[in-house]
């Protein structure tokens, strides 16, 4: 008799609801597989093989649990029961195994390829259908077991095409909503291929006795408890697992997303920064990566440069020296290394840089390579070479000026020793008989004093302390009247050359101060050509610009005059050029030279604000060049106080006697100076301070003349001045002073008497003031202008 069953329809809703779930859960796990790498992914592969499988055995033996035979008592073989739960699960491993092997991937690396999915679907739907009837034979009931082909292979249809779609949809993407429905349908899919199987199912029932199987099988009410167990079981592991794993894999993509964040802006960082290069290297000093700093520093691309060894930026000395190699010891060693040196670019230009290298150490303080650090700081080196040469010209300008303050005063004191030597000779040789021997041996006394007062004027032009009195000077015609003199000096062995052009305008300068200058330039020259040769004396106008002089006045014009000596002799190096201009520095022997020649040339082209610039080179001669400002007014006619005037007192009848104060601090002057005046009839009063001045003042009845110094302590010649002035308005004040030690329009209206001063220049000035001569006028001793 034949049966074809009938079905529970709770359990028959329950098995689809078991194989939906079963399919969920296996989507989320081979979720997490397509997440995972390696062993990782292996193990989630099985763990979706087992909840796949599983819940396909599941649903089938839950709907076998749905199937009744009126009157037959069902029960099923503990073996073949087994053997149909590992069947699903091992063929389900083996299609995702098959879908993601080797090559499975297609032609864009991202797809598995659809014949591999085919075949995996094929392997997995035949296994399902071995595990479907598989666990039909464990049935034990009394009767035989027919099944219709064509319902059979429906089923098998419908098996392969459920598990190819859960393959496919098992490695595609999908969210939770695509994977819901996705598990909706390959529920119901495996649930049909069930039930496709037992539609074709009939049972021949016969009244033999049932085989004895109470050992070997178990009833439908335990199978539904163990079956329920083990598929709950399963599918809270496997959702549990996934949902850890999940979130520990959600904790980790947000841990590599801020990861790579940072590197990215760690990258974009050291992009951004030009001023520096930043480059890694490699254990070995291999270069690894290049930023833009470097690209502009070093001028190389990354593509140039990236494994190449970074002592190709050191210089040919120091790789043969092997600072590359101690740098990176140092730096492993101590823990940096710094620097400073020259460096390559890719041009083969210099550039001094500053240099760190750090190693690099892993986490688990392993060494990685080096991080090094460069930053082109040429121009900060300039700047700090350009410092230490101000702050030595300052220290150098400093210890000229103390120089310079110390040669004033010594100066100044011998101005007063010479003016007491000279008019005790004038005054000796009006006494003495007229023995030759005492007259030659009285001329060398004045010579020699002559020539301590011409070393005066070296000094005192030093110091930028002499009394100038700029007027404007045609060059060319000062060089024509000096010819004969700068001839005579240099000897006939040296020749003279001029070059002026037609038309030069004036220089403001003092005349007589600079024929000596001219004069010391021209025997300088001289000196420098042992064997002859010539001299060339030139005159240019210039530019401010091009002069580049310094200390140039306010009031200075903007054009320059360049008066120029030339020599052809033995020049000097770069030593002795900086210091020629030193004052006592002389390269002649002992005796032959003062050290204050050019001191003195530079003193009065700085006094005249101007400048004096050398030139020289050794074996190609010296040039020396005076930049003076042009005048503005025409050329005046030579001042006669360039030559040196009749040395014989004017005639005493046609100026009375005079009633003169003398005032001054040195005894020895102040003696000398009254002598001269008594000698040129007049009378004198001495005074030896301003204070004691004021008080003879006021008590004399008769007064005509004050001759005060001016510097003295307590009251000094000007404010001498102004006192009397005030007491006596109409009292003529004189004011002798041996360098311009006035301050602006100091005593501007006073005459001045420069010292050391003989009786001419004091009878001169003399007549002068009384006669009414316009305020300001001086006079200048007309020493010879000796080198």
């Amino acid at each position: 008799m034949a049966h074809a069953g009938l079905h529970d329809p709770a359990l028959v809703g329950l098995s689809v609801a078991i194989a939906m779930l079963a399919a969920f859960v296996a989507l989320d796990l081979a979720d997490r597989m397509k997440a995972a790498a390696g062993w990782a992914r292996r193990a989630w592969l099985m763990a979706a093989a087992l909840v796949l499988g599983g819940g396909v055995w599941s649903m089938h033996f839950v709907a076998m649990l749905a199937f009744r035979l009126p009157g037959i008592e069902i029960t099923y073989d503990l073996g073949l029961t087994l053997l149909s739960l590992a069947v699903p699960v091992a063929v389900t491993a083996l299609g995702l195994s098959i879908a993601k092997g080797p090559g499975s991937e297609g032609g864009d690396g991202t797809r598995p390829r659809t014949a591999r999915i085919a075949l995996a679907g094929l392997v997995t739907g035949l296994g399902i259908v071995s595990m479907h009837y598989t666990g039909m034979a464990a049935m034990h009931l009394p009767g035989a077991l027919r099944y219709d082909p064509a319902w059979v292979a429906a089923s098998v249809v419908v098996a392969v095409v459920a598990a190819t779609a859960a393959i496919r949809l098992a490695l595609a993407e999908s969210g939770v909503g695509l994977r819901v429905a996705a598990a909706g349908v390959m529920g119901l899919a495996i649930a049909g291929m069930h039930f496709s199987g037992m539609q074709g199912l009939t049972v021949a029932h016969h009244a033999a006795a049932l085989p004895d199987t109470a050992a070997a099988g178990f009833g439908q009410a335990r199978l539904a408890v163990g079956v329920t167990a083990v598929t709950v079981l399963v599918l809270v592991l496997a959702l549990s697992a996934a949902a850890i794993d999940r979130r520990f894999s959600q904790n980790a993509a947000r841990e590599a997303a801020a990861l790579r964040a940072s590197e990215e802006r760690y990258r974009l960082l050291l992009e951004s920064v030009t001023d520096y290069a930043i480059f890694m290297l490699d254990r070995d000093g291999m270069v690894a990566n290049w930023n833009a700093g470097a690209r502009r520093i070093k001028g190389y691309e990354a593509e140039e440069i990236v494994g190449a060894h970074f002592s190709c930026f050191y210089t040919e000395e120091e790789r043969a020296q092997g600072v590359p190699a101690r740098a990176l010891a140092t730096a492993l060693a101590a823990g940096k290394f710094e620097a400073e040196g020259w460096r390559l670019r890719r041009d083969g230009t210099r550039f001094w840089a500053s240099v760190v290298v750090d190693p690099i150490r892993d986490g688990d303080g392993a060494h990685v390579g080096f991080a090094k650090v460069t930053r082109d700081i040429t121009e900060r080196r300039r700047a700090q070479e350009a410092l230490a040469q101000a702050q030595g010209a300052l220290a150098q300008a400093q210890k000229m000026e103390a120089v310079g303050q110390l040669t004033g005063g010594v100066a100044h004191d011998f101005n007063n020793l010479l003016m007491a030597v000279l008019g005790s000779l004038e005054l000796m040789r009006k006494r003495l008989p007229d023995d030759p021997r005492l007259l030659r041996l009285l001329d060398n006394a004045v010579q020699g004093a002559e020539r301590g007062a011409a070393l005066t004027q070296r000094m005192l032009a030093f110091a930028r302390r002499q009394e100038l009195r700029p007027e404007p000077v045609d060059l060319a015609r000062l060089v024509r009247g000096m010819a004969d003199l700068l001839q005579r000096s240099i000897g006939p062995e040296i020749r003279i050359e001029t070059r002026f052009p037609l038309r030069l305008p004036p220089a403001l300068v003092d005349a007589h101060q600079l024929e000596l200058a001219l004069l010391n330039l021209v025997v300088n020259a001289r000196d420098a050509m042992e064997e002859g040769g010539t001299v060339t004396i030139a005159g240019r106008l210039g530019e401010p610009e091009e002069t580049g002089r310094e200390g140039t006045g306010p009031d200075a014009p903007g054009a320059m005059l360049c008066l120029s000596v030339a020599d052809t002799g033995t020049g000097m190096d770069e030593a002795v050029l900086a210091r020629a201009q030193e004052p006592f520095f002389t390269t002649k022997g002992v005796g032959k030279g003062t050290g204050l020649g050019l001191s003195m040339v530079h003193g009065l082209a700085a006094q005249s604000h101007g400048r004096l610039a050398l030139r020289s080179r050794p074996g190609a001669g010296t040039t020396a060049e005076i930049w003076l400002p042009a005048a503005a007014q025409a050329v005046a006619e030579p001042s006669p106080r360039s030559a040196a005037g009749p040395r014989v007192p004017p005639s005493q009848t046609l100026l009375p006697s005079q009633v003169v104060l003398v005032v001054d601090d040195d005894p020895l002057v102040l003696e000398n100076s009254a002598a001269m005046l008594e000698d040129l009839g007049h009378r004198v009063i001495e005074a030896r301070s301003g204070r004691e001045a004021l008080a003879l003042m006021r008590r004399a009845r008769t007064l005509d003349l004050v001759l005060t110094d001016h510097a003295m302590p307590e009251m000094t010649g000007v404010e001498l001045a102004a006192r009397i002035l005030a007491e006596r308005p109409g009292l003529k004040v004189i004011l002798a002073t041996g360098y311009a030690d006035l301050g602006s329009g100091e005593g501007a209206q006073l005459p001045r008497l420069a010292k050391p001063y003989d009786q001419v220049a004091l009878a001169r000035m003399i007549q002068t003031v009384v006669r009414g001569a316009g305020p300001g006028d001086d006079t200048v001793v007309p020493f010879p202008r000796s080198a």
